[in-house]
């Protein structure tokens, strides 16, 4: 099986036996009260999903990420993890002092140890991970509201997951259980495909094409911090159950989530998201057109130009693929590779077209969306 990004799978989960001290000693600590996105970083360090990272970013490693693409040990990683504070806690704060997070619920989630504190240049940090200051762009707007005072340091354990919200707790596998089902079924060569939207019949086509030549895939849809006018969570996860259900092979595809946040990164994303699933064992990745993309802000195939670089440090390899279409002539799903016929006769749907529809009560076409999937979205969005 392919080994995790680094060489081994990190493991910051507090055990049964140490969790009541660490609680208790919660309540005697500094208190960081953090937002989904953060509480969600701490997850993915504690579970192994950012192997090797251990805890959030110092300066010189979100730096060297930022500018390099790199962490200084040399080592692939390409969007900063780092823990922004408020000012007047930052200020009072030292190295070597431990700290308790807390989430929005005021709920324990982990304990860091400050080994750096610092600040950054937040246009340099956005123009060189999202290409573009302007806070239109979600990611940039995260960053620029969070502020400019962060501190670093290892993740000692995490004594609490985030609440979870409509969604199965079956879903939540980490990437030690995700190898184990892996392993379980015999599959060596395994595709992952990332997603934040219902998977439409393009989606569907795509994956399908991949497993032709895969053992199996991992259907592994984004279930963290999202931008607001995202399908929620709960309800893309009604429609991949009801697509995998009625038109899946169930004995070749594996559903659980990534309860890591979105940052619409775009390129630098695509990587992201490629190591995450390496560290799931994956040993190959579905990268499209618009990877992580968002408005006007990357190039078309910009993603997978980006990702080509970096190949032979993933070790997870891409599959790439064109702009999947239905074409009313051939009938069927395509891409410009496989399709004569011109442009007027296929059927293309963007989501913001496909959410107006959806909005008022309009069933997307059967060329795109399955009629089970559009169903529960209609439902959402009338409810909505």
């Amino acid at each position: 099986m392919i080994k995790p990004h680094g060489g081994k799978l990190v493991n910051r989960l507090a055990g049964p036996d140490e969790r009541e001290e660490l609680l208790k000693k919660m309540e005697s600590l500094p208190k960081i009260y953090a937002g989904d996105r953060y509480v969600g970083h701490c997850e993915m360090i504690a579970i192994g999903g950012y192997s090797p990272l251990e805890g959030f970013m110092t300066k010189e490693e979100a730096e060297e990420v930022i500018r390099n693409v790199h962490l200084p040990s040399g080592l692939l990683w390409s969007i900063p993890i780092v823990l922004p504070v408020d000012e007047e806690l930052w200020k009072s704060l030292k190295v070597g002092d431990e700290v308790a997070i807390y989430d929005k619920h005021n709920r324990p989630i982990a304990i860091i140890v400050v080994e750096d504190k610092y600040t950054l240049d937040l246009d340099f940090y956005c123009e060189n991970v999202f290409k573009t200051t302007d806070e239109n762009h979600p990611g940039v707007a995260f960053v620029k509201s969070a502020g400019n005072h962060f501190i670093g340091g290892e993740l000692l354990r995490l004594v609490n997951r985030p609440v979870r919200e409509g969604i199965d707790e079956f879903y939540y596998q980490d990437p030690a259980q995700v190898r184990k089902v892996i392993e379980e079924k015999g599959w060596k060569r395994v595709v992952a495909f990332q997603t934040r939207n219902p998977i439409h019949r393009a989606h569907e086509y795509i994956i399908k094409c991949a497993l032709e030549t895969m053992d199996g895939a991992l259907i592994h849809p984004l279930v963290g911090e999202t931008k607001k006018d995202d399908i929620p969570a709960p309800v893309r996860m009604k429609c991949y159950e009801v697509l995998i259900n009625n038109y899946f092979n169930k004995n070749r595809v594996h559903l659980s989530v990534l309860p890591a946040p979105m940052h619409y990164a775009g390129p630098r994303e695509a990587v992201h998201h490629m190591l995450m699933r390496k560290n799931y064992g994956c040993t190959h990745m579905i990268i499209g057109r618009d990877h992580a993309g968002v408005g006007d802000y990357y190039g078309t195939y910009e993603a997978q130009e980006f990702v080509d670089q970096f190949v032979d440090e993933l070790e997870i390899q891409p599959l790439k693929f064109e702009h999947a279409f239905y074409c009313t002539i051939c009938e069927n799903m395509a891409t410009s590779k496989t399709c004569p016929h011109p442009k007027d006769v296929h059927i293309h749907l963007s989501g913001t077209k496909v959410r107006t529809m959806l909005r008022e009560g309009k069933k997307p076409p059967k060329e795109f969306s399955r009629p089970e999937v559009a169903s529960i979205l209609i439902a959402w969005a009338q409810g909505k």
